[in-house]
């Protein structure tokens, strides 16, 4: 089987427009049913902040793959120098079980977290009809970096303006040379959260902070899942999941919401809902959008795939 790594993933190169496109290929052959996801499973043991999560899927459909990622998310290892995340992917052929590839690679993940979110912001797009588009991002870690990567290349001269904030600070030369004529660094995630179009947390924050309603219109990418309090968001009519089975617990805003003001699964509209019937468009230009995606392993696998076939057409990785 072959070995790939996050140099490899950079070798092959990130095309912002193709991985989103697999993103919205796999929704579809979920809509179709051609898939298998077991709930993930979280194993805890020490510091309850820690976790690994085990993510199995098989994606039928042009995909056609399976396999598991298994992810360790550990918030402060920043003050050990290390990364939050450590991912490790198997891939499955489906036609006989034989172990085709294992990806090391934190980026992987990261590329599939933005990736959905680009699937969610280019149907915003598309939907409210904005001239400009200001984004905001809290949270300047790997998740961050992304997202202000993927939102440049999906919103191209749209995106006017960059508001970024994160507790810890953020040095100027972490942003790209590209994008610093357009960002600005804030000294509060208020400033950021007021006066955005489109705004992504993307933080590991172990407590809600935001307290405030959103600006009319706003599209919220909850990346980070737990930064809302319920306050702030529960009188917003549209909601969206990527799937409400896997995104009502472990502690999650939606979860909260639900628990606390009685938020059902009816309430919501999914990925299907919004690539399928075009749902966003269902309401008006002044209801605010807000996201909360768990993270499907189907997409996972789905990137993963894409990458390996990119490997061994360019001829990159180890043979095992």
């Amino acid at each position: 089987m072959k070995y790939l790594n996050d140099d490899h993933i950079n070798a092959i190169g990130i095309d912002w427009t193709k991985l989103i496109g697999m993103i919205e290929t796999t929704v579809l052959t979920l809509a179709k049913g051609d898939y298998s996801q077991p709930i993930k499973p979280y194993l805890r043991f020490g510091d309850p902040s820690q976790r690994i999560i085990a993510m199995p899927a098989f994606v039928g459909g042009e995909i056609e793959m399976c396999g598991i990622k298994w992810i360790a998310s550990y918030p402060y290892n920043w003050r050990k120098g290390l990364p939050r995340a450590h991912s490790t992917m198997i891939l499955n052929d489906p036609s006989n079980g034989k172990p085709l590839a294992i990806i090391e690679s934190s980026l992987l993940s990261g590329l599939r977290t933005a990736a959905v979110s680009g699937l969610v912001l280019q149907h915003y797009a598309a939907v409210r009809k904005l001239e400009y588009i200001r984004l905001g991002i809290v949270g300047w870690g790997p998740i961050g970096h992304l997202h202000a990567s993927m939102s440049a290349s999906v919103l191209g001269d749209k995106l006017s303006q960059i508001m970024l904030f994160d507790i810890k600070g953020i040095k100027p030369n972490t942003i790209d040379p590209l994008l610093r004529p357009k960002t600005e660094i804030t000294n509060d995630w208020r400033e950021a959260y007021r006066n955005s179009d489109i705004f992504a947390t993307c933080t590991v924050s172990n407590k809600r902070y935001i307290d405030e309603l959103p600006p009319t219109g706003m599209l919220l990418l909850n990346v980070s899942l737990r930064d809302y309090m319920a306050s702030s968001v529960r009188d917003i009519g549209a909601i969206l999941v990527d799937d409400w089975d896997e995104v009502c617990r472990e502690n999650t805003d939606i979860e909260q919401l639900h628990l606390d003001h009685g938020l059902t699964r009816e309430a919501t509209f999914t990925l299907s809902d919004m690539v399928i019937a075009n749902r966003m468009a269902d309401y008006d230009v002044t209801e605010s959008i807000f996201f909360n995606p768990m993270g499907l392993a189907a997409f996972d696998v789905a990137i993963a795939a894409y990458y390996l076939r990119e490997a061994d057409r360019l001829g990159i990785g180890v043979n095992l």
